[in-house]
């Protein structure tokens, strides 16, 4: 008996969600999804063209009921950063026992950590490189390391393109659509990467140990970039002692400047 709380549920986020939810042990769904499915989103998403113009929250519950009558699904259909849905958005965090995050923009990803290490609850992400060509799948957990030391490291220690966001789960959402958007298929199997590395933390939530903080999975050969196809990195991502973000003893004031020097450092 499992409460799932999850942002996002475009092309990755949708996918993930259903497959996760297949699961009889998820039995409690809280979602936070503010978009409007839109023509573009049709081309890679599970919901038909005839449901543009819906709000994409809307189209996931009724996705998900008509699979599994029996799972509960609340909707948050806001932005998680939201002030005035703080207070909803802490309560269901509280309560769920494990968090998925879908969201495309680096801001909604650390504010979704804060959230999960302050309630001190297991999540897990995934990232769709630019292109398609690759993409990561995360897992933290309580006393290990947040996702400004994740992200910090794979900066400075993987060669991928940066000059472009992730394109994961929300085109023309908060952050800007990649002009080399992802195929359908590469979206497919990172999200279901990511839906098994969910449901795995989901069995194992205390004592979960895959021997890797971060999985890259590499989908096409790129000069420069990825020197083969189909191939998996593994990377053991400690705690930082002096990360910004997740160190002990910060202030607000601490907290906000530590963000806007993680975002400045990604960009």
């Amino acid at each position: 008996m499992a409460h799932l709380f999850q942002v996002g549920a475009g092309s990755g986020g949708m996918t993930v969600l259903d497959i996760v939810c297949r699961d009889s042990r998820i039995t409690h769904v809280t979602l936070i999804e503010p978009d409007i499915y839109k023509p573009h989103n049709v081309i890679r998403h599970q919901f038909p063209s005839s449901a543009v113009g819906q709000r994409k929250a809307d189209l996931a519950a009724v996705w998900l009921t008509e699979r599994r009558p029996d799972l509960r699904v609340d909707l948050l259909p806001c932005d998680l950063l939201d002030p005035i849905h703080a207070a909803a958005i802490d309560i269901a965090v509280q309560a769920c026992d494990l968090g998925i995050c879908a969201a495309d923009n680096e801001p909604a990803k650390f504010h979704f950590d804060t959230l999960m290490r302050r309630f001190k609850k297991p999540w897990t992400l995934g990232e769709v490189l630019s292109g398609g060509i690759g993409g990561f799948v995360h897992w933290f957990a309580a006393g290990g390391p947040c996702y400004g030391c994740v992200a910090s490291f794979l900066r400075r220690s993987v060669n991928v393109d940066q000059s472009k966001p992730p394109d994961y789960s929300a085109p023309g959402g908060p952050a800007p659509e990649t002009t080399i958007p992802a195929s359908r298929a590469s979206i497919e199997v990172i999200a279901a990467l990511h839906a098994q590395i969910t449901l795995q933390l989901l069995t194992q939530p205390a004592d979960y140990a895959p021997g890797f903080t971060s999985l890259l999975l590499t989908l096409e050969k790129v000069p420069g970039i990825f020197d083969e196809a189909f191939r998996t990195h593994r990377f053991r991502i400690p705690r930082a002692l002096d990360c910004l973000i997740c160190r002990e003893a910060m202030s607000p004031a601490d907290l906000d400047r530590a963000l806007d020097d993680a975002l400045a450092r990604l960009r």
